[in-house]
C-alpha cells in the first residue's frame, strides 16, 4: 500500500515536466517504470547551454529527480553562496541524459553531463537539504536551502575546498609595452601583430564574464558580444587579457569604427551598433586558471595554456605568434595597413600595469595619446564649431604643450568633443608656461584624444597630426610622451 502511494505521489510530482514538453519534438526523456533501488542515492551535475548557460544539480529522490538550476555553476569554497533555482521535479532517466533540446522548445540548448555520482542524504526538509557528493569533480558536504520565495535557494559548501586555490584575481591593471625600435637580434622574443584597439581584462567564471579596461572601468554592458566566451570555458575560471577591436570592411582593424562603440551606454544603441559596427575580443595572454594564478609563470608557458583553452568564436579569437623574424613580419603588418607589432620575451612573467622593457610595441605609423587641454574656434563652415584641439602630455607633474590637431574630426566627433568640453571649461590655461594660441578656449585636462602623426619633433611638437578618437582607457594623468627606444643586443 505504501509503495503503491509512493508511486502514485511521484507520478504527481512530474506533471509539470510533462506538461512543459513536447515528446514527439524533444530527445528529453518520458518517465519509465522504476528501476529496483540501488544501494546509494544518484545525483548528475548537468551544464546546460539554453537562452543562459546555467548547470543543472539533480538528485534522486522517492522515486524523482529533484532539481535545481544553478546560474554560477557548483561551489569549490565556503566563503561563497551561489543562487539555485528551485525547478520541477525530472523522471529518474534524466539522470542520464545528455543531447540537444531542439529550438522551440522548453530549455532549448545543448546539455552534457557535466559529473555525475552518488550522494548520501544527510537531511531532507522542506526548506533544506544536506548532502554529501561523492562524483568526479564535485565531492564533499553541501547545503541547499531556501533563502525567500518557493524557487529561490541557495548552494553552500560546508567542507574546506578540496584543494588550496590561489585566489580570483578581481582588479589586475594589464601589463604595458614599451615604444622601442626593433631589437638587433629576435632571439627570446614571440612577435604578435599590434591590435588597433582598446585593451581589456576579462574575468571569466562560471555563468559570467566582466571586462574592465586599463584604468579598470567595467565596459560589460558596451560588448554584449563578447559575453557569451563564458560558454565555451563552461565552468572554468579564468582571467583573460587582451583588445576590443573592431574590424572593417577590409578586414583591418579601425579605432575609427570602434569610437561607435566607445561611448555608448544605451542599451538599444548597444544592440543597433553590435551589428552595424561588431567587435571582437582579442585573447593574447593568460593569468589565471582554474584557481592558479599565472601571473609569475613565463610567457611562453602562459601562451601554452591559452591555446590549450582553443577560444575562437564569432566574437572572440586567439591570435598566433611567431618566434623570431621580427623584421619580415613588420614590414608584412606595413604592407597590409597594420599599426606594427608586439614583441614579448618569452621568459618574461606578467607585470601588472607596468612598462618593463619585456614588452615591446614598434609601429609602422606615428601615434600617441595627447591630454586635450582647450580648443580653437573654426573658421568658414566650422565657424561657431570646434576648429582646432590644443593637446599635450604630462611631464614632471606639469602640462606640456604639444601643438594642435584641426584634421581627422567627423560631424559627429565634433558634436560629441563640443559636448564632452563645454563642462570642463576654465579661464586660465593648463599647460606650464604657456598661453595659448589666440581666441583659445581652455578645459580642464581631463579628456585623452588619438592621434596619428608625421613627425614628433625634438621638443615634443605634433607635426600633421590628424584626429582618431577619444580614448576612455587612459586616465589623463598616466599620458606622457612617448620615443621609441634605441635597441641592442640582450
Amino acid at each position: 500500500m505504501a509503495r503503491r502511494k509512493r508511486k502514485e505521489e511521484g507520478a504527481a510530482r512530474l506533471e509539470e515536466y510533462e506538461r512543459k514538453r513536447d515528446f514527439e519534438a524533444t530527445p528529453e526523456p518520458r518517465r519509465r517504470r522504476r528501476r529496483a533501488k540501488a544501494s546509494a542515492p544518484r545525483f548528475v551535475v548537468q551544464e546546460h547551454s539554453a537562452r543562459r548557460l546555467h548547470w543543472d544539480l539533480r538528485l534522486e529522490h522517492e522515486g524523482v529527480a529533484a532539481s535545481w538550476a544553478i546560474p554560477n555553476g557548483i561551489p569549490t569554497d565556503p566563503s561563497e553562496n551561489r543562487k539555485a533555482v528551485h525547478t520541477e521535479d525530472h523522471p529518474l532517466e534524466y539522470l542520464e541524459f545528455e543531447g540537444e533540446i531542439p529550438a522551440g522548445q522548453y530549455g532549448a540548448g545543448s546539455m552534457r553531463i557535466w559529473d555525475s555520482g552518488t550522494y548520501e542524504c544527510l537531511k531532507w526538509e522542506e526548506e533544506k537539504v544536506v548532502v554529501s557528493f561523492a562524483g568526479e569533480r564535485v565531492r564533499g558536504r553541501y547545503a541547499l536551502f531556501r533563502a525567500g520565495s518557493e524557487k529561490d535557494w541557495l548552494i553552500h559548501r560546508m567542507d574546506p575546498p578540496a584543494e588550496q586555490r590561489d585566489p580570483f584575481p578581481e582588479a589586475v591593471a594589464p601589463m604595458l609595452a614599451r615604444l622601442s625600435e626593433l631589437p638587433a637580434g629576435d632571439e627570446g622574443w614571440a612577435i604578435e601583430v599590434k591590435w588597433d584597439g582598446v585593451r581589456a581584462i576579462a574575468h571569466c567564471r562560471p555563468g559570467r564574464l566582466e571586462l574592465r579596461t586599463r584604468n579598470l572601468n567595467e565596459v560589460t554592458r558596451q560588448y554584449p558580444e563578447v559575453r557569451r566566451l563564458s560558454r565555451q570555458l563552461g565552468a572554468r575560471d579564468a582571467v583573460l587579457d587582451g583588445e576590443l577591436v573592431a574590424f572593417g570592411p577590409d578586414g583591418l582593424p579601425s579605432f575609427e569604427r570602434l569610437q561607435q562603440r566607445i561611448h555608448q551606454t544605451s542599451e538599444s544603441v548597444v544592440r543597433r551598433r553590435m551589428k552595424s559596427h561588431p567587435v571582437t575580443y582579442v585573447v593574447f595572454d593568460l593569468l589565471y586558471l582554474d584557481g592558479t594564478s599565472l601571473i609569475a609563470e613565463p610567457y611562453a608557458r602562459r601562451r601554452e595554456l591559452l591555446d590549450g583553452l582553443g577560444l575562437d568564436g564569432a566574437s572572440w579569437q586567439t591570435p598566433g605568434y611567431s618566434l623570431g623574424h621580427a623584421r619580415e613580419l613588420l614590414a608584412a603588418s606595413a604592407e597590409q595597413g597594420l599599426e606594427g607589432v608586439v614583441l614579448k620575451r618569452l621568459d618574461s612573467a606578467y607585470a601588472p600595469g607596468k612598462r618593463n622593457g619585456s614588452w615591446l610595441k614598434v609601429k609602422n605609423v606615428g601615434r600617441q595619446e595627447f591630454v586635450i587641454g582647450g580648443w580653437q574656434p573654426g573658421e568658414g563652415r566650422r565657424r561657431n564649431r570646434i576648429g582646432s584641439i590644443l593637446l599635450g602630455y604630462f611631464e614632471d607633474g606639469e602640462l606640456r604643450y604639444a601643438g594642435k590637431v584641426g584634421t581627422g574630426f567627423s560631424e559627429a566627433d565634433l558634436d560629441e568633443l563640443a559636448a564632452r568640453l563645454a563642462p570642463l571649461e576654465r579661464a586660465a590655461s593648463p599647460f606650464a608656461g604657456r598661453r595659448g594660441p589666440r581666441q583659445a578656449r581652455f578645459a580642464e585636462p581631463e579628456l585623452v584624444a588619438e592621434v596619428e602623426l608625421r613627425e614628433l619633433t625634438k621638443e615634443g611638437q605634433i607635426r600633421h597630426g590628424s584626429f582618431k578618437g577619444l580614448r576612455e582607457d587612459k586616465p589623463a594623468k598616466v599620458v606622457g610622451l612617448e620615443r621609441p627606444a634605441q635597441r641592442r643586443d640582450r
